[in-house]
């Protein structure tokens, strides 16, 4: 029988096995082939090593005997240097491979610390160096997973590491922005390095580069940077209940969105959503919807701060009043402005633009959860002179969708329980001179409450 021949045959073989690998029977039945796998791995030609990975990969799923037997035999570090061992790294073979110790890491504390002793660092430096989806998936499962249990705490530790784990994670980002990666594991590794461990500044300015094409006019952004804050937006977004914001996290994020502000160009009006391909202009747009979710955030303990108290101490709201206050009206009091006084009304000589639609609905947004349940800031509104900036938020504009209703419920929570912004907006309605087109198109009103004898907000549009 020709070599061939041979290596034919045994890849019949091997594909037998791993469809019998696949229930838990299967695995259990066929204890004894994992160490003859492992011993076959450094020798295996590229046809071999690639269905042996993937027999390892099904063997190592959830059997208890199977993944202490793979560990007693010192399987990372075989199957890293069988995999490694090739001039070229196979994007096939390196996802096995990843798999393989991803199930293995899951099960339990002893399995992460094996499976990161022979990984740290200079292995998973070569993994992260694949470009392809299908590879840097299990990548991160590893590395979340060997960052959790009992010794999670100094494995994320030297991941963040300036020198030996955080050129790792400055790879991942790099090539998943590059692949457009956007499934869980990254996001839950990325929100635990870069908020949990606090590492976002230290991850955020080593995505720096001068070797980046795709840079903003300033130099100073890139497409990692957005992808990074789009990444940790998601996960925000995503899984509220699940994750905790730290007040760092927090301030470092605003401090990013005040730089994004100076740094984009606010006279050329935006034509898509975000992502729009600018890194400024979508920096600008995930620092904006991080802050909205993480002023979403309510301590669950009356003892506690949430950090949105945090961040209203360093002038949140008055700065995102200044930004709203400088755009030019939405578009449906634009029109009416146009309409009554033509095109070049003093209002829109000197007005920004929105860089991507949905840029105001996002500052408004903020503004809303700010409000929420907080006289000091209803009552920093009105003393601002925001109250009639924010009445004009509530209608309908072509390019912030769904701004009509986060007006209303910034106006919502910007009155509630609080008769001094009441009677403002009661006496902005009585007084003739005040009666703007923008107003009268905004389709509210205050009206007397019959049973309470205070002004309340009433949409009129809706009766």
């Amino acid at each position: 029988m020709s070599r061939s021949d041979e290596i034919g045959a045994d890849e019949d073989i091997l594909a037998a096995l791993i469809e019998v690998s696949k229930t838990p029977e299967g695995r259990q039945g066929l204890s004894d082939v994992l160490a003859d796998t492992l011993s076959l791995l450094p020798v295996s030609p590229s046809r071999l090593l690639l269905l042996r990975l993937r027999l390892l990969r099904n063997l190592l799923a959830g059997d208890e005997f199977n993944q202490l037997a793979f560990i007693e035999s010192s399987g990372p570090s075989v199957v890293a240097s069988s995999v490694l061992s090739f001039p070229s790294l196979a994007p096939d073979a390196a996802r096995a491979a990843l798999q393989a110790l991803g199930n293995t890491a899951l099960a339990g504390e002893f399995h992460r610390d094996a499976v990161w002793e022979a990984l740290f660092p200079e292995v998973l430096r070569q993994f992260a160096r694949v470009r392809d989806t299908g590879v840097l998936d299990p990548l991160c499962m590893v590395l979340d997973t060997c960052c959790g249990g009992e010794g999670g705490r100094r494995r994320l530790e030297e991941l963040c590491h300036e020198d030996l784990g955080l050129p790792i994670l400055v790879q991942v980002v790099n090539t998943a922005s590059q692949v457009e990666h956007k499934e869980e594991w990254l996001e839950w590794l990325l929100f635990k390095v870069c908020v949990e461990e606090e590492k976002f500044e230290s991850l955020f300015n080593a995505l720096c580069s001068t070797n980046d094409v795709e840079c903003t006019d300033s130099g100073e952004y890139n497409a990692k940077h957005a992808f990074l804050l789009g990444t940790l937006s998601r996960c925000l977004n995503t899984h509220p209940k699940e994750v905790t914001v730290t007040d760092s996290f927090a301030h470092h994020v605003f401090d990013v969105h005040k730089h994004a502000a100076e740094t984009v160009n606010f006279t050329h009006r935006g034509t898509s959503p975000l992502p729009t391909g600018r890194p400024a202009i979508d920096i600008l747009g995930y620092t904006l919807q991080l802050l909205r979710d993480i002023c979403a955030w309510e301590s669950s303990s009356s003892e506690t701060q949430g950090p949105v108290d945090s961040l209203l101490q360093t002038g949140l709201v008055k700065r995102l009043l200044k930004y709203l206050g400088e755009l030019e009206p939405p578009s449906t009091i634009r029109k009416s402005m146009a309409a009554g006084q033509g095109d070049d009304h003093p209002a829109l000589e000197n007005a920004k633009v929105c860089p991507y639609i949905g840029y105001r609905r996002d500052l408004v947004a903020v503004i809303a959860n700010c409000l929420h349940g907080k006289k000091k800031v209803q009552d920093e509104i009105r003393k601002l002179g925001g109250i009639m900036l924010l009445l004009q938020q509530c209608v309908i504009d072509e390019d912030n969708p769904y701004l009509r209703e986060w007006g209303l419920l910034a106006i919502k929570n910007l009155l509630e329980e609080n008769e001094e912004n009441q009677e403002e907006v009661s006496e902005l309605e009585m007084q003739e001179p005040v009666i703007t087109p923008e107003i009268a198109n905004i389709g509210l009103k205050v009206e007397i409450d019959k049973e309470t004898g205070r002004p309340k907000l009433v949409n009129t549009s809706d009766t």
